[in-house]
């Protein structure tokens, strides 16, 4: 471990025993004898650790390590004291220091204790900047669309989270979010954590579907050595690792049905036991659940807890799927594109129409996560040219070979029929109007998609109603 250490001690000879001793154990180590030339020295040098006497000459040891905090907090501070004194160190761990040592100091303690120190730092640097990447690549600035039905999405959630801002004193409310695989759930879910006010908080999820049922609960609440054969040692579980933030629960409809009985406990009682305790620890953590099946026919197959549902969704919100808002596909396509492009050094690379329309034409039935990879395997198999043509994008066939069945069945196609998709869509929109006596809402249902979107192509293509 190494690191650079200030030292600010008055008595000359065991600030240079101090620093020789560091030198050779692979520190950088300079001193000072006097608080306001250390404090001069701290912000000019910016030390890892300084290691502050209590009693200076010119300056308390407390004084100097107030404003140490309050002009350098990143500086890990250690106090020495030789007084001997329990209520100094009380109020210098108060005060903000890191730790404290008592004269006459033990050297091999001493480098113990800065290594710990440094150890701790680097780990919490490291937690920092993996949180703050992830709050940078989440947000609402990250849900791509300006369809309606993304719009309305993206004005649901502010909303939410602008209210609970200004109620921070009260139990956080569930969020239930539904939607097709691959339609970016948690997407919406890490959206509700960074726009709200536990941005701050750790944001831990779990899919409920990748790891076996019977693992899951110690994941969940943790366990105390000795609780099962394996447990050679406490594990805090992913509830007491979020505490004070948002626990993100994946696929809840895969959750075997004794644990939602115990997650439902959790909701209610804001406690936590772990496996192999009898105590209970308070929790403040916020759940949101997703899912892309239907949990109310899960309830009626009795393979759902019916009061955890309703527990569940305080706050549901639905992701439309990717064919309900067509209009952004070419939003989407340019975007990863973009992003695959730079990853693979291909940035000359741009989306021909002929690809362009073979993608608007696809039904996209693994949303938008299928429409990453495809835009990956496009620019890793375009040559050298700078577009990207049709026989780089590889899909399974247009919007009507892949479409759901209530969606097919609104038109019959023979061979002779023209296989435009502007004239098909058209066509297709009629016969739904037709079928449902010009009511838009069941329209939309019938052609699978939202009443806003059917509502764009009616304008579009200047298709009156009646």
């Amino acid at each position: 471990m190494t690191g650079f250490v200030l030292v600010i001690e008055d008595d000359v000879t065991l600030a240079k025993n101090i620093c020789t001793y560091l030198r050779r154990k692979g520190y950088t180590v300079e001193s000072e004898s006097g608080g306001h030339a250390g404090l001069a020295a701290i912000q000019s040098k910016r030390p890892d650790i300084a290691l502050v006497d209590l009693v200076l000459p010119d300056m308390g040891g407390l004084e100097l390590l107030h404003r140490i905090r309050s002009t350098e907090p990143q500086t890990i501070v250690i106090m020495m004291t030789g007084a001997g004194s329990v209520q100094a160190a009380v109020d210098a761990m108060k005060a903000g220091a890191h730790d404290y040592l008592a004269k006459p100091l033990v050297l091999s303690e001493l480098k113990l204790l800065l290594d710990k120190s440094l150890d701790a730092q680097q780990r919490a640097s490291t937690l920092s900047y993996y949180h703050d990447r992830e709050a940078h690549q989440s947000g609402l600035t990250k849900i791509i669309g300006r369809s309606a039905a993304i719009q309305e999405l993206k004005q649901r959630v502010s909303q939410f989270t602008a209210a609970e801002s200004q109620l921070t004193d009260l139990e956080p409310p569930t969020v239930l979010i539904t939607g097709e695989t691959g339609s970016g759930k948690e997407l919406i879910a890490r959206a509700f954590h960074f726009e709200g006010p536990r941005r701050a908080q750790p944001f831990v999820e779990l899919n409920c579907a990748s790891i076996p049922a019977h693992l899951i609960e110690a994941e969940l609440f943790g366990y105390e050595r000795g609780a099962f054969t394996d447990a050679k040692q406490r594990k805090l579980g992913l509830v007491e690792a979020a505490n004070g933030g948002t626990l993100f629960l994946d696929e809840i409809g895969e959750m075997d049905i004794t644990l939602q009985a115990k997650l439902l406990t959790l909701l209610e009682s804001r406690k936590v036991r772990r496996l192999g305790s009898i105590r209970e620890h308070e929790v403040n953590v916020r759940i949101i659940a997703a899912t892309n099946q239907h949990l109310e026919t899960l309830v009626d197959q009795g393979r759902f807890r019916p009061d955890l549902y309703y527990r569940l969704r305080v706050i549901q919100v639905h992701v439309p799927p990717l064919r309900a808002r067509d209009e952004d596909i070419r939003l989407l396509a340019e975007h990863f594109l973009r992003m695959h492009a730079d990853r693979y050094r291909k940035s000359q690379l741009a989306l021909g129409q002929a690809a362009l329309d073979k993608l608007l034409t696809y039904h996209w039935p693994g949303n938008i996560r299928e429409m990453r990879n495809t835009m990956e395997q496009a620019v890793l198999l375009c040559p050298d040219a700078t577009e990207i043509g049709a026989d780089q994008i590889f899909v399974n066939g247009t919007v009507n070979s892949e479409a759901p069945d209530n969606m097919a069945s609104t038109s019959e196609f023979t061979e002779r029929t023209p296989m435009n998709l502007q004239e098909t869509e058209i066509k297709m929109v009629r016969e739904a109007l037709r079928k449902t006596d010009g009511n838009v809402t069941q329209a939309a249902r019938l052609l699978g998609l939202s009443r806003d979107t059917l509502r764009y192509r009616l304008g579009k293509y200047d298709i009156s109603i009646g």
